[in-house]
């Protein structure tokens, strides 16, 4: 048995996810395969064909702590599907991904949904898909330690072809906006690997938390920033610490973003979705403080191009990615104006990935 779940790429609405707000990904063709063949024990046994390496655990006894290995995502969703009561049978597991890793293209929470969805199918089991995706973050929230969001796993299981999706993080309602023709995602990979389950991440989780619980005592109803408008920002800011103002004020611009950069879309407008991109961008550097060096070099050659509509750090940050919505006959000269202002600039050669929009996990034939 085979089956496949896709990495992604944010459009627009980062570090908004784990505040109950709006983000706007896509699935992408970068994928996850995993084969699994049952076995008669209660041995788990897991081969990388990425890293060519092998891991075996007793499904009676499987370890309670990460080791910060590839395994972990493995082992916490087996973790949290056994608190659901199910069951899972001893098998040999097979994995392969072409997700880039480090990059911010969620190759971790595409490695979550096809475990997922692998070890439900070989239980014979089923779970609704954001169930399956609630269950993937809480795996990697509580066994990994990366407090993300659930936009990665929602999108990971909910990815449409040739479209972007519009999520609610709080109430999970989602929409399609399709990505109109004659354009192109353009992922830019400045090779600067980056880490979620390390402390920059978390801490401004713990930031965002502070500003929301400060905007709970003024405004009533709030729960997470999410909740806090435009207009309660100025009205209070003044009183907040300088640092958790600038991430507060980042996360409530940026739901606003995404909600008209999701109009934009809808209406072609894609002038105005490049501006909203941009915008996005020169938030998260000034006042989220995720960007760096070589993300700002990135976004600032790319919009100097001919035939950009938009570009902007993807990701959780402090490194990784950016994403370019590029017309599809400028994408040859987009990538190697890029590439080589980019190397002119830092020193390394970026890899470049002309992405298509495509669909979230499933089970292969």
């Amino acid at each position: 048995m085979l089956v496949q779940a896709p990495g992604r790429v944010n459009l627009i609405g980062e570090h908004t996810d784990y505040n109950d707000g709006f983000v706007m990904p896509g699935a992408i063709q970068f994928q996850t395969t995993i084969g699994i063949a049952p076995r008669g024990d209660r041995r788990l046994t897991l081969l990388s064909q990425n890293y060519a390496e092998q891991a075996e655990f007793d499904l009676e006894e499987l370890p309670q702590h990460a080791r910060r290995h590839w395994s972990d995502y493995v082992v916490g969703v087996a973790h949290k599907l056994a608190e659901q009561g199910i069951r899972l049978p001893g098998m040999n597991v097979l994995l392969y991904g072409d997700v880039p890793q480090g990059a911010g293209l969620s190759s971790s929470a595409s490695l979550e949904v096809a475990t997922c969805l692998a070890f439900l199918e070989v239980s014979e089991k089923k779970m609704e898909g954001a169930a399956m995706a609630r269950l993937c973050q809480r795996a990697e929230n509580e066994f990994v330690g990366a407090r993300c969001g659930i936009m990665d796993q929602f999108v990971a299981v909910f990815g449409r072809k040739d479209h972007a999706l519009l999520l609610d993080c709080r109430s999970l309602e989602h929409q399609y906006q399709p990505l109109p023709e004659g354009v192109r995602l353009v992922v830019c990979n400045t090779m600067v690997h980056h880490s979620l389950a390390g402390g920059g991440y978390n801490q401004r989780r713990k930031e965002c938390e502070a500003g929301a619980h400060f905007f709970s005592t003024k405004v009533p109803g709030v729960k997470a920033l999410r909740d806090v408008s435009i207009e309660d920002f100025e009205r209070y800011n003044a009183e907040l610490q300088e640092i958790v103002r600038k991430r507060c004020r980042h996360v409530i611009t940026e739901d606003a973003r995404v909600i008209r950069a999701a109009e934009a879309l809808a209406r072609g407008d894609m002038r105005l979705l490049g501006r909203l991109m941009w915008e996005s961008h020169a938030s998260l550097r000034d006042d989220f403080e995720v960007s760096c060096r070589e993300l700002d070099a990135m976004v600032e050659l790319a919009v100097k191009i001919d035939g950009v509509y938009g570009a902007r750090m993807t990701g959780g940050g402090f490194g990784g990615c950016t994403i370019n919505v590029v017309k599809s006959d400028m994408v040859e000269f987009f990538q190697s104006k890029v590439a080589a202002g980019y190397e002119l600039a830092t020193g390394q050669r970026p890899e470049i990935y002309v992405c298509t929009a495509g669909d979230g996990v499933r089970r292969l034939a």
